[in-house]
Parts: structure tokens; sequence; C-alpha cells
């Protein structure tokens, strides 16, 4: 009869070693980390304390979690961690190298050095905000960045979208989902607007744009009444959302060679690994919706792939010599 294993310690103080390093400890960091010490590895999340979605009021679309806060969320994945006997540990990475026996070297602000067999980057990115006055009273509870996540909270309601070009018209029509009443504002851009596409498509929904500097939002708590705008006019609205640019949270990527594409993404494959040897990575950083279910799945599926990748051969089977397509379709022939 087999024995289970107890779950790996983490390592004592002074030689820090863990099977995996789990960089950024949002949705995709913490489920990885939960699945990683369910497979009885060494897992440390060094995470900047400093979360994407910190003022949200809420995540929306969470399988039974309806409405969950981010702050419930992240401290309810860190609890299970701590429980699972992952080391948390708060703090910037600055740098990761390759040492010479093949393990990752991290370097975490204040003096701090780890080191670790796989690394997984789950350090989501940052969004650039526009200075506009009172943004800062209704972001997260009636002005936004992603439809997916609150487009439904939209319908039916008035709705500008802030931001120019292909990606302020790709937003608008997006938002024809919940909602008829929209127009752009380009906040004095131009609006970068002229291809026959995007004119055809916002003409057929009847989506306005205006060019005029915005003075600022008007608010009552949390609820946006207005756009101000410079020339002393007001848009009454109810809801914004911002079309607007994004980058990495940090240049780990770029230090490790891990292939990008033109929005700094870390590109990967359906296993989560990165063009760097050893290197995972999930959650908003890699291409694709940027949803904290998708985030936490994903980091579930790098989990698998880390796990997979630490299996020593003696626990696996080699894989089988597949046949020629000839010889299957001869034996499914005969009679």
């Amino acid at each position: 009869m087999a024995r289970s294993r107890a779950p790996k310690k983490p390592p004592k103080h002074g030689s820090e070693h863990y099977d995996v390093a789990v960089v950024g400890g949002g949705p995709a960091g913490l489920s990885a980390a939960i699945w990683l010490a369910r497979y009885l590895h060494s897992v440390v999340v060094i995470d900047s304390g400093d979360p994407r979605n910190w003022e949200t009021l809420s995540i929306n679309g969470y399988l039974g979690l309806p409405g969950v806060c981010p702050a419930d969320l992240r401290g309810g994945g860190r609890q299970t961690c701590r429980e699972l006997g992952v080391t948390l540990r708060d703090g910037l990475v600055l740098r990761t190298d390759h040492g010479d026996d093949d393990r990752f070297i991290v370097c975490v602000e204040g003096g701090g050095r780890l080191t670790a067999d796989r690394l997984l980057l789950a350090i989501g990115l940052r969004d650039v905000w526009p200075d506009i006055p009172g943004l800062e009273h209704v972001y997260g509870a009636n002005a936004h960045v992603c439809p997916d996540c609150d487009g439904f909270d939209a319908r039916g309601k008035r709705v500008a979208v802030i931001g120019t070009g292909r990606k302020a018209v790709t937003m608008a029509l997006n938002l024809t989902t919940w909602t008829r009443d929209i127009v752009i504002c380009t906040n004095g851009r131009p609006a970068d607007v002229d291809a026959p596409e995007y004119c055809d498509k916002l003409d057929a929904h009847d989506i306005r744009i205006l060019t005029d500097p915005i003075a600022g939002i008007g608010y009552r708590g949390h609820t946006v009444e207005c756009l101000e705008l410079a020339n002393g006019s007001r848009l009454d609205v109810d809801k914004l959302f911002f079309a607007i640019a994004q980058y990495p949270a940090d240049d780990l990527g770029a230090q490790l060679g891990c292939t990008r594409d033109r929005g700094g993404h870390i590109v990967v494959d359906e296993r989560l690994h990165t063009s760097a040897h050893n290197v995972f990575a999930a959650g908003d950083i890699v291409p694709g919706p940027q949803l904290a279910v998708v985030a936490a799945a994903q980091g579930a599926v790098a989990a698998v792939s880390i796990h997979k990748s630490l299996v020593r051969d003696d626990q696996k089977l080699m894989p089988r010599r597949r046949r020629s397509a000839r010889r299957r379709i001869s034996a499914a022939s005969s009679p």
C-alpha cells in the first residue's frame, strides 16, 4: 500500500531554495502556487502588493463568487497558500538570472535573494490612465477599462469611451452589446478614425465623436454624472470606459529573453511555457482575455505544466512510438 508524502517544508531562512518561484500574487500567481503546493513542491510567491485592480469594487464573472472584492479574493488565496505551506514574500523582484547550475537567481528589493528550479511570471500589466480631474473618485465603480468585465453593468446606460483610433472604435463597438447610447471622447486629441470601416460602423451604430478636451468628471460619491468639457458644456453620462495604453508591470520577461508581442505580452505555448528555458507565464501578462477567472485557470494550467517538468524520469513512462498514418490505415482496413 503506497504511503502519501507530506508537503515539502519551505526552506529555512538563509538557505532559500525552492522548486518554484512565482512572481506576482494575483489570481494567476496564487492559483499556480496552490496547485504546485498540492503537488508537494516547495513554492514561494513574491508579490509587490500593488495589484492592478486594487481600486476595483468587484470582480465580475468569477464562478461561484459573483461580485467578489479583489482584496477578498486575494486574501482567500493567500490564506489557502499559507495552509498548504507556500512561502509568501512581500517585495519587488528587481532582477532574475540563470545561475551556473541552471537554477534561477531571484533578487528582491532590499537585498533579499533566493533560488528556484522553475520560474513563473504572473506579473500582470499596468494601465496608463489619463490625468482627468475626478477620475480617482469613480475608477473601479463607474470608470473601467474592460468591456468584458464591466459591460454588463452598462446595459441601457449612457456611456462615454475615452480614447482614439482603432482601440476606441473597437471598445465602442464591443459596448453595443449592452447599450446603444455611446459617444467617443478624444480628450482634445485627433480622433484618428479616418478608415472607411471605422466611419461606416460608427455611423451604423449612431456613435458620435467629440474632440473637445475634458476639463473634469462630474461625480457624486462613486457615481458619474457628466463629463465637463473645456468649452464649458457638459456631457451627461453614466459610465466611462477608457481605451488606454498598457505595459508590463516590470521587465522580468525582457531580462530573461522571453519572446514578446507588439503589446509587450509574453508569448507562451499551450503549456504556458515561454521561449526561455524553464520560465512559464500566466495571467494578464500573456496574450488573451484579461479576466480574473482566466488568469486563475492559466495559473492552474501553468502549475500542471511546471509539475510535469519537475517529475523525475523514473516516475513516468516513455512516450509510445506512434505508428505511421499508413500503418494505422492499413490496420483499420484489415478484415
